[in-house]
């Protein structure tokens, strides 16, 4: 151990390989080539940003590490560039600039010699004289090298303040040159503005930066803070109250300071506050105008003549039952008429209960009036199973509206509305209060709404419970399947799915000999759960079942973290599963190669890919610094630097599967998930399975999930919105009395 008394050694070398590398912590172990030193010297320390190639100065001292061997321990590590022309192309070629791989930095060595850095900075037109390099190539290069050296200032920025630096490249995309500026002015922007960076992180800047605990300006970013954690939680509001005490807790900082920083928040409309049913409830102003323009738009959409001619709901039942040869049930008829008679409909119900033969009766009989039809889904899966069970295009609510990335918004709204007689949208339950605001100020007056969902599955990710606070308003015709068709009841899958909403145990399979669709594997200890899942999804489903484990088979597990958790499993799962040999790249805490399974973790509309959607990846370019991803036949390009917006999925949490389907899923239970084991959530994960569903784990916890429906309430205010609107507007509408 080094003490204040102990002489520091200086030792210095060129890297010759970065063992480990934390971009959280700056913690490094670096393979160095060391001047006197045969052999290469392990050097342990601590640095924003290291690459092979660079040369290191340290000052430190040697121990001998009972498990690692001789090492030296650098207190102070300092990185400069490098200056032999082998450390300049190991450099080059190390992936950190974009458009530079090992091949290209070869060449820019070989022509430029130790002068190549200056040759990109100063005369980068000289690049052009490579054979290879054209002027697109130089201008990603001369680029990338101008954005790495300030992401590298970000970098030395973000850890002389104890923070960590893998989040550099999105302050960058983000600020710009401005970055450094911008954060030390008010590093509470950060955690409002990158994704991955929460208000503990600029709290630790701030701090630093001598911003006082008790500022007025912590205070309120704190109130924000509080608002944006419940938001992610599913509220749309929170108490006036409440917001007070949890803002005072989360800042250590008195009461009355927090209801200080709230009012100066409303003031500068950052939030909204709004008496609802005897409450004061708070709002981020865009949830507020989201949820009271979702109200409006129901009201509006509501009203007004129905965009067909009038029909016949008994002659149009009756044609449409001959054409498709089907014979409807009494609540399926009863549906029919009322989609007929009203422009907005809610159709709800559980799996095998008829929803998919339903809306194809309605589709039918109002594309025999030549009505315009239009179909969207919260997903891709979804939008493609909706579009195969229709026989008609459907797409995603954000490609229905077509995003616009230069504006950084949807080019259809109520200026340039979508061109349609009836909307349909299915997996209604997935979709929040900002996203169906937006759908509903784009649909025309003229035209119908139908909703279709599944309201005992969990709601959705973003904030609000629109499709539940919708049937909860009784103001707007909602039908209700229950009734499971003869075929349906055939599979064990809905059998137990309605069970289990029922809050019964699910059935096993009554002869062990035969295929069943559904099975229950008990495990004792969550060791034995984990063992046997990869037993399951890795030898026992694909020499069963014939199902590929990687394309059919999807575990979701109740959490993210623990040893039965998405992160623990998907690191076990891809050592099994994938034996690629091919480039890899590791970020963000996850490693990445070619044959990987992927889930993309926020929405990304220049991409158009969103939270939830499942890739695989099918290329990685070190020359490029690039991954690329095929989300079911569409390739989409990550930069290296935007890998947080990826991790593995082998296994994904339960939430996160919502709107999806897949061939075969394996649950995973434990009594450790008990904070998360309910009745919906396990619901939605069984009715996500098509062919075949496996839990794996201990019965108690089985019962604890069948039995639990506390499933928590959010706190939104659309279904008072909906029942003042539509009732205001009955009254008002009411013939007066003489």
């Amino acid at each position: 151990m080094v003490t204040a008394d102990t002489a520091l050694e200086a030792l210095g070398g060129s890297v010759e390989r970065v063992t480990f590398h934390s971009e959280e912590s700056g913690f490094c172990v670096l393979r160095v080539k060391v001047p006197g030193h045969k052999d290469f010297v392990t050097v342990t320390g601590s640095a924003a940003s290291i690459a092979p190639g660079e040369y290191i100065d340290c000052q430190g001292s040697w121990c001998n590490d009972k498990n690692y061997g001789l090492q030296f321990k650098a207190q102070r590590l300092s990185v400069v560039p490098p200056s032999t022309l082998e450390g300049i192309e190991k450099y080059l070629g190390s992936g950190m600039i974009k458009g530079i791989g090992p091949h290209f930095a070869g060449k820019l060595v070989k022509a430029f010699g130790e002068k190549v850095f200056d040759v990109i900075e100063e005369t980068p037109e000289a690049l052009l004289s490579l054979t290879g390099i054209g002027r697109k190539r130089m201008e990603t290069v001369v680029s990338a090298w101008a954005g790495q050296k300030v992401i590298r200032q970000i970098m030395v920025f973000l850890q002389s303040y104890g923070v960590g630096t893998s989040r550099a490249v999105r302050i960058y995309k983000t600020y710009g040159n401005e970055s450094i500026a911008l954060v030390s002015e008010n590093p509470y922007r950060l955690a409002l503005d990158i994704h991955g960076i929460g208000f503990k992180t600029a709290d630790t800047i701030a701090w630093k930066l001598g911003i006082p605990k008790d500022s007025l300006i912590r205070a309120q970013a704190g109130v924000r803070h509080a608002l944006q954690e419940a938001s992610g939680q599913g509220h749309c509001a929170c108490q006036l109250e409440t917001l007070g005490a949890t803002a005072a807790k989360l800042l250590e900082i008195p009461e009355d300071l927090a209801c200080q920083a709230i009012e100066a928040e409303l003031k500068e409309g950052n939030l909204v506050a709004e008496p609802i049913e005897g409450k004061t409830l708070l709002y981020l102003t865009a949830l507020q105008k989201a949820e009271a323009a979702v109200a409006a738009h129901l009201l509006r959409l509501a009203g007004g003549a129905l965009p067909w001619a009038e029909i016949d709901p008994h002659r149009a039942i009756a044609w449409v039952e001959g054409r498709a040869t089907i014979e409807l049930s009494r609540s399926q008829k009863n549906a029919v008429a009322l989609a007929l008679a009203n422009k907005v409909l809610v159709i709800t119900g559980g799996p095998g209960v008829g929803k998919t033969t339903l809306v194809n009766s309605i589709l039918q009989i109002i594309s025999a009036k030549q009505a315009r039809i239009l179909l969207a889904a919260p997903t891709g899966r979804a939008a493609k199973r909706l579009s195969e069970s229709t026989g008609l295009e459907a797409r995603t609510i954000h490609r229905l509206l077509e995003f616009d990335p230069k504006q950084g918004g949807f080019k259809r709204n109520n200026d340039n509305p979508l061109q349609s007689d009836i909307v349909v949208v299915d997996e209604a339950s997935m979709i929040d209060i900002v996203l169906m605001s937006q759908l509903l100020r784009a649909i025309p007056d003229r035209a119908a709404l139908l909703l279709v969902g599944d309201v005992d599955q969990l709601p959705s990710v973003g904030p609000g419970a629109v499709l539940s606070d919708i049937i909860a308003s009784q103001v707007v015709s909602t039908v209700r399947l229950t009734e499971i068709f003869r075929q349906a009841a055939t599979s064990k899958i809905i059998v137990n799915a309605h069970r289990i909403n029922e809050g019964l145990m699910p059935l096993q399979p009554e002869n062990k000999e035969e295929l069943s669709d559904f099975y229950f594997v008990p495990a004792q200890t969550p060791e034995e759960v984990s063992d046997r899942v990869m037993q399951v999804v890795c030898e026992r489903i694909p020499k069963r079942f014939g199902l590929d484990a990687v394309k059919d088979v999807q575990v979701l597990t109740p959490m993210n973290r623990g040893g039965l958790g998405t992160r623990s499993l998907n690191i076990e799962l891809q050592k099994r599963l994938n034996k690629s040999n091919g480039p890899h790249v590791t970020r963000f805490g996850w490693s990445f190669a070619p044959g990987d399974k992927v889930i993309q973790t926020i929405n990304n509309y220049d991409k158009e890919v969103f939270n939830g959607d499942i890739g695989t990846i099918i290329d990685i370019d070190l020359e490029e610094s690039q991954l690329s991803v095929d989300f079911d036949g569409r390739e989409v390009t990550y930069d290296i630097g935007e890998l947080d917006e990826l991790s593995l999925a082998y296994a994904a949490s339960i939430h996160k599967s919502q709107g999806s389907e897949y061939p075969a899923v394996v649950i995973p239970l434990s009594t450790q998930h008990y904070m998360m084991l309910e009745r919906n959530l396990l619901y939605t994960g069984v009715t996500r399975g098509r062919k075949l569903v496996v839990i794996v784990g201990q019965r108690q916890a089985l019962s604890m999930a069948v039995k639990n429906k506390r499933s928590s309430h959010r706190t939104t205010a659309l279904a008072h919105r909906l029942r003042n609107l539509f009732g205001a507007a009955a009254e008002s509408s009411a013939p007066c009395l003489p």
